[in-house]
């Protein structure tokens, strides 16, 4: 019998989220669905469901930093995705494991959770914005993280620049900031501080969108496992997450998850 393939290798730096919307989960959930083998480093466990975060705790920087030797050291990596990372040390504490690291990083710096919970210290702003952010392949912060990281608050598309000049300031190669707070279409703008693209969906009237960031993230560090070019990876994975949007289902009593198994279910490519 000939030995299959293996697929390409993405590992998620983020936490745990117990609901299973957002977080680690949705990050292994996407990997599945666009066919990459999923590996996690956990940061922190949470108590989570589609009311909110009604607990959180940080696991120890040592506990990160084995993890991801164990992972890296053995299995080898296509990508990295990071996510909720609470304090100033496991920021530090990821960066430097990045920095050794052959492959690109997609950073959702994630500040606040969909409830509007805070996820990230703001004694630990600082150190994303020297450490992490220079590692980025791409970052996608949406509004409220622009915001939080650069001072520049976006009220229309045209402010989406400055928002994505500030961004590209702190070193990444490529910024995508998400537009999805805005009225009108789901907008996105990536990129580079030469090229632009704007990525426009329609925006579905569909309240269940928890998950949306960190399955965006995922879902590009997925593509650029596959060998794809920065722009190749974020339109496809913006296409995936349009999907999921739309086929979000409610979950509890208040903001359910997007489907992140939408393209398995319905037949749909997920290329």
């Amino acid at each position: 019998m000939t030995a299959r393939a293996v697929p390409p290798r993405v590992l998620t730096v983020a936490g745990s989220d117990s609901g299973g919307g957002a977080g680690i989960q949705a990050d292994l959930k996407t990997m599945l669905a666009l066919g990459v083998h999923g590996m996690s480093v956990i940061t922190a466990v949470t108590a989570q469901n589609s009311l909110g975060v009604q607990g959180a705790w940080e696991l120890p920087a040592e506990a990160v930093r084995a993890q991801y030797r164990s992972v890296v050291d053995d299995v080898g990596v296509q990508a990295v995705k990071t996510g909720m990372l609470s304090s100033a040390e496991l920021v530090e504490t990821v960066a430097e494991l990045l920095a050794g690291t052959d492959a690109p990083v997609v950073v959702d710096p994630v500040g606040v959770s969909k409830h509007g919970d805070p996820l990230l210290a703001a004694s630990a702003l600082d150190a994303v914005r020297t450490k992490l952010l220079p590692l980025a392949t791409v970052a996608t912060p949406n509004l409220d993280e622009v915001a939080q990281l650069t001072g520049v608050r976006v009220d229309s598309e045209e402010r989406m620049r400055d928002a994505a000049a500030a961004v590209l300031a702190y070193g990444p190669r490529w910024a995508l900031v998400k537009g999805g707070h805005l009225p009108g279409d789901a907008v996105d703008l990536l990129t580079d501080g030469s090229q632009e693209h704007w990525l426009r969906a329609p925006r579905h009237d569909n309240r269940h969108t928890h998950g949306t960031g960190c399955t965006l993230a995922s879902a590009i560090a997925s593509q650029l496992a596959k060998g794809r070019s920065v722009p190749e990876a974020v339109t496809a994975a913006k296409s995936y997450v349009t999907g999921a949007i739309a086929a979000g289902f409610a979950l509890g009593a208040g903001i359910g998850p997007v489907d992140h198994g939408w393209a398995l279910t319905r037949g749909a490519p997920t290329a």
